[in-house]
């Protein structure tokens, strides 16, 4: 595994909520967790609202404030799919709470035996917490039946927290003046925000470093600057997106560090997972077709390929006959994935277009079909080629076929190092029977 070759026990930047890989570097976040706990264990509050943009560590906020109570003294429901009515909603909280599938159906029943089982936790000394996630998908009608929910309490305490997170949208909701009976029962109200600074995203990244099992320096000073610019100032979710791309890519490059060089071309070539922000970092007005922006594309499609010397032997012109083999270089002069668009002699989306292509039989990715097209002077040249210049041309049709397939990295679970790493295989296994293995 990628994560090995540093050294790590695991992966240091997934995108998941592992409350074990929280870093104390996010301030919003600490605060989030600190006013909601209040709102839970002292404040006798009903409602704690979480809000933020994506990607910004509300669902790891949740799992921080779980992981920080006393299980002993509440009974917890946790829902990650509010988009259901509001008789589904009560039935998935009751069958939660009671550890069991709730049978009873209808409104005024499911209310009922909602309000008996706050009382019934009660006698036992707990009380009951509702979390819900991504609460920006409730509808308006569900928002003012929780508000009417929230009338079930004692005279002298709040017998159940609703804890409710989601984005911007969900603020927007609590904030309309029709729901201002809703929103002034908000005992805590809180806004996730991105990492504050440079300075504090160098010690997010190299603290997940060390919560993985190392205390080693790889990423260098001259890359933090270029992972702030491409995470759109701070955001964790895209921090973690390409730190974990780079660490794949100086895996495969046998790197030693992890420079700022590697982080600018890695964030230019997934520009589309840093969004439009970074995009007016260099604005620039052409139209579409217009061949300088393809030729940027094309650069950013060689990053794996490019030779820092002599990068004619590496692609071949399509009017070439004969095929030169790459020139070995010395171990202190590895190939790097780091492109001099001014040395680069032809574009590979340039040949592309002008030779015709060959197709892998059709391939499955996940659950899409997909077809990886190999130019046939690229197999000529692959022919003569080395093992290391193989795996650098098949990383770069890789990349082509990630974004001629949009839909293969999509979702927010899908992760682009491993798609990419499966098509790059694909492509090597068909060099093999094609063109015969290295020598």
């Amino acid at each position: 595994m990628y994560y090995e070759y540093w050294g790590l026990k695991k992966p240091p930047f997934d995108n998941v909520p592992d409350p074990s890989m929280y870093v104390e570097s996010h301030i919003s976040v600490e605060n989030t967790i600190a006013e909601t706990l209040f709102a839970i264990e002292e404040g006798n509050e009903c409602i704690a609202v979480i809000v933020g943009d994506v990607g910004l560590g509300k669902t790891l906020s949740l799992r921080m404030i779980l992981d920080s109570l006393d299980q002993e003294k509440y009974k917890i429901a946790f829902i990650t799919n509010p988009d259901m009515s509001f008789v589904q909603l009560l039935r998935e909280t009751i069958g939660q709470l009671t550890g069991k599938q709730c049978e009873t159906k209808g409104k005024i029943n499911l209310l009922e035996t909602f309000n008996k089982l706050l009382f019934e936790t009660i006698d036992e000394g707990k009380k009951v917490l509702i979390f819900i996630d991504e609460a920006n998908a409730i509808s308006p009608a569900n928002l003012e039946s929780l508000r009417l929910l929230t009338n079930m309490q004692d005279d002298n305490r709040n017998l159940f927290t609703i804890v409710l997170s989601g984005q911007m949208e969900l603020a927007r909701r609590l904030e309309h003046p029709k729901r201002a009976n809703l929103f002034q029962r908000i005992g805590t109200y809180n806004r996730i925000d991105k990492i504050q600074s440079e300075e504090l995203l160098k010690n997010y990244v190299e603290t997940r470093l060390k919560l993985a099992g190392t205390t080693k320096k790889i990423f260098t000073e001259d890359a933090f600057p270029f992972l702030w610019e491409y995470s759109e100032h701070g955001i964790p979710r895209l921090i973690n997106k390409i730190c974990k791309l780079c660490l794949k890519a100086g895996e495969t490059n046998e790197f030693d560090k992890i420079t700022g060089e590697v982080v600018n071309q890695i964030g230019e070539r997934f520009q589309k997972l840093t969004g439009p922000d970074v995009q007016k970092r260099k604005p620039r007005k052409r139209p579409i077709k217009e061949p300088v922006r393809e030729e940027k594309e094309s650069i950013r499609e060689e990053i794996e390929t490019k030779i820092e010397k002599e990068p004619e032997k590496v692609f071949v012109e399509p009017e070439e006959e004969k095929v030169e083999h790459i020139e070995e270089k010395p171990p202190e002069e590895k190939i790097k994935p780091v492109l001099e668009p001014e040395k680069t002699p032809k574009k590979i989306a340039e040949i592309m277009k002008e030779t015709p292509t060959e197709s892998l039989e059709e391939a499955r990715i996940g659950e899409f079909k997909v077809k990886i097209d190999i130019p046939p002077n690229i197999l000529e040249q692959a022919q003569s080629s080395n093992r290391e210049s193989r795996l650098k041309i098949a990383g770069v049709l890789a990349a082509q076929t990630l974004e001629k397939y949009p839909q293969l990295t999509s979702s927010s679970s899908a992760d682009p190092v491993s798609i990419w790493s499966e098509i790059r295989d694909l492509i090597l296994n068909k060099l093999e029977r094609e063109i015969g293995p290295t020598k």
